[in-house]
């Protein structure tokens, strides 16, 4: 895949799944401009800020004059019914949902012709653990944003969102269990999503917009009972 000169927005660029995607824009051409609360060389935000999106936008713009791919990937906070608070939930939505939207909004104008929008969602959009309300609420809404998004700018533009499944970003330790409730018998890795990312963004998936595509290794598509296998552990001690 091909992307000399074209212009990337990655939200969330400077860990994880964000910075393996822009490692892997930048070592196939690209000029990528990220944002990021920290350690970011190009722009240094806060997502849920209004000001900051706007300034980040004009940064691009005067800097490049067009955009040809967004990734948002910044991730909301992860929080539940029992600590998670307005402002909490509402933090966690503007960096999710409305951060999202409202990037794409005052990108649109400078969109090329051809361009692509992957939204990164999580598979938190169709289940969940205890207490992570304000993520999953953020992730499923986002999948909504995708496909809205994909009809009204289907004169120019793609939009595919992503969810990923447990993708090892710290490079944590696993045990077997880990390993054995994916049906591949391995974790994922950020470059398992920063290839995907890619291949959504290249010519060669002209033909896909306002999809959903999981990636968690079949770790969603994998029935447990208890004894099966699996012993179950309650959450209550």
């Amino acid at each position: 895949m091909k992307f000399k000169d074209k212009v990337v927005l990655i939200t969330g660029s400077n860990s994880g799944i964000g910075k393996k995607t822009k490692e892997k824009f930048l070592e196939n051409g690209a000029i990528v401009c990220g944002i990021d609360l920290k350690g970011e060389e190009y722009f240094v935000g806060d997502l849920s800020k209004k000001s900051d999106i706007e300034e980040y936008v004009n940064r691009v713009i005067n800097d490049y004059g067009k955009i040809d791919i967004i990734v948002n990937n910044a991730a909301p906070i992860s929080k539940g019914i029992f600590n998670c608070d307005y402002e909490d939930f509402l933090y966690s939505l503007k960096v999710g949902t409305v951060a999202p939207f409202y990037l794409v909004k005052l990108c649109e104008p400078f969109l090329t012709n051809g361009s692509s929008i992957i939204n990164i969602s999580s598979t938190r959009d169709r289940m969940s653990q205890p207490q992570t309300e304000s993520y999953s609420a953020a992730k499923g809404a986002i999948n909504s944003l995708t496909h809205a998004l994909a009809n009204s700018l289907a004169h120019k533009t793609r939009v595919n969102s992503i969810s990923p499944g447990w993708i090892n970003t710290v490079e944590s330790e696993l045990s077997n269990e880990d390993i054995e409730q994916h049906l591949v018998k391995k974790v994922g890795l950020p470059e398992d999503v920063a290839n995907l990312i890619l291949f959504l963004s290249s010519d060669e998936a002209s033909f896909i917009t306002g999809e959903n595509i999981c990636i968690d290794g079949g770790m969603s598509r994998q029935m447990i009972y208890h004894n099966d296998g699996w012993i179950f552990k309650s959450r209550v001690e």
